[in-house]
């Protein structure tokens, strides 16, 4: 939604060739985030539930409040989106000339330290398996863009050709 409101707001002040150079970006970020919040709510989000609810015992019952499950679910739902727009991301980046894919490739190992050390602070519950589930497509992503900035970022923006 974000996006969009930006895109509404900038979209008058560009010119034809702009547009249809950003729109793409728009639809692909639009698509990215929705496939992000189903792949949360469908994978991530169910072994979450299990692991805050396994500390349930004898004296002990599970009895989630609306406001806690509605809760846990939204702001894995945001991570996974905007988690997934990685490669939209790379690709912007790399089409404004500030990285490219030598670059990209050389920092693959630092990319996959970061992957798991932004899976560790985002993810809201401690355990492994999420932080595995979200770092696991944060490295794929990562691979993805790459090959997306090794196959669209060649060519500049209009507007962006260094010395102007």
């Amino acid at each position: 939604m974000i996006i969009q409101q930006a895109w509404r707001f900038v979209a008058p002040g560009l010119y034809k060739n702009e547009k249809k150079v950003l729109f793409p970006f728009i639809l692909l970020s639009d698509f990215c985030f929705i496939s992000g919040g189903l792949f949360a709510y469908f994978v991530v989000f169910p072994p979450a539930f299990r692991f805050l609810s396994s500390y349930s015992g004898d004296g002990l019952k599970v009895m989630p409040a609306v406001r806690e499950y509605f809760s846990l679910c939204l702001r894995l739902i945001i991570a996974f989106g905007v988690v997934f727009e990685l490669p939209i991301v790379m690709v912007f980046v790399a089409k404004i000339g500030l990285v490219d894919a030598q670059k990209l490739a050389a920092g693959r190992k630092y990319a996959i330290l970061a992957a798991f050390v932004i899976a560790a602070v985002v993810t809201p519950t401690p355990d492994i398996v999420n932080q595995f589930l979200m770092a696991g497509p944060l490295v794929v992503l990562y691979e993805i863009g790459l090959l997306a900035v090794r196959l669209f970022g060649r060519r500049r923006f209009i507007g962006f050709e260094q010395g102007s």
